[in-house]
């Protein structure tokens, strides 16, 4: 998955990140093309600041379905501090995407934000929008598990997306991943299809290692402009190639 612009940067970190749903179609065809089997969607307004609208949205998506047919179409729902979480449920109601980011701490901030959570989730379960959970930390996948265990969010398989840095601090700092994947125990009678997207100069590296532990690769300018040689890269194109061929790399290795 291709991950092009996300909610805060600007043309002025790099000249092809892409704004318009002009910029996005053109960044998706290049991307599906590059390798990306799929693309996480952010929308600007006329400012260029982050937005979440659902036609808005709709209008983006159904440009997608015709130019990059078969592409996996995700939404996000992300507040960027622009909104709260009850705006954020109320695009998503109104919309109701196939697919959609949802980050569990901005749905749950404080403990008395669980029942509108549970009553949200529990709504997304049966209007068939399938979300993938957002955990920043190891301590919020603890939470996540708990919070499954307990029924606060249905389901018994789950999608899930660890983040690994910040965009303060790139990679320093981060996490080991094996801090994350600790929580997600299969052993405790849930199944989890996890993704990685990590900041920094080290987002091949990394996601060449989420692979082999079994996780799949979101990649692009949202995180990252940085080669694995330290070169920035020219477009969101040039870092789906390089990471598509380093996971086909590892794939091809001998067991």
């Amino acid at each position: 998955m291709v991950a092009p612009n996300g909610a805060r940067r600007s043309k002025a970190d790099h000249p092809a990140l892409p704004i318009t749903d002009d910029e996005v179609v053109a960044t998706a065809r290049a991307c599906q093309a590059a390798g990306a089997d799929g693309i996480h969607l952010h929308i600007r307004d006329a400012q260029g600041r982050h937005l979440i609208d659902a036609a808005r949205y709709r209008a983006l998506l159904d440009r997608l379905q015709v130019d990059v047919p078969g592409m996996y179409l995700q939404v996000t729902s992300e507040s960027a501090g622009r909104y709260e979480a009850a705006d954020q449920r109320a695009m998503m109601r109104v919309l109701q995407p196939r697919h959609v980011s949802v980050a569990l701490r901005e749905m749950v901030r404080l403990p008395s934000d669980w029942p509108a959570a549970r009553d949200f989730y529990h709504w997304a379960a049966g209007a068939g929008v399938e979300i993938q959970h957002i955990l920043y930390s190891p301590d919020e996948v603890r939470s996540f598990v708990i919070a499954i265990e307990t029924g606060r969010i249905p389901g018994r398989h789950h999608l899930v997306q660890l983040v690994q840095g910040t965009y303060a601090d790139d990679a320093r700092g981060a996490f080991d991943l094996q801090d994350y994947l600790t929580h997600l125990d299969p052993g405790c009678g849930h199944s989890f299809d996890w993704m990685l997207c990590a900041f920094g100069d080290s987002e091949t590296a990394s996601l060449v290692a989420a692979a082999r532990q079994g996780g799949k690769a979101r990649v692009g300018f949202e995180n990252s402009f940085q080669n694995a040689d330290g070169s920035k890269a020219v477009d969101n194109a040039a870092r789906v190639r390089e990471v598509d061929a380093a996971l086909r790399a590892f794939v091809s290795q001998p067991a």
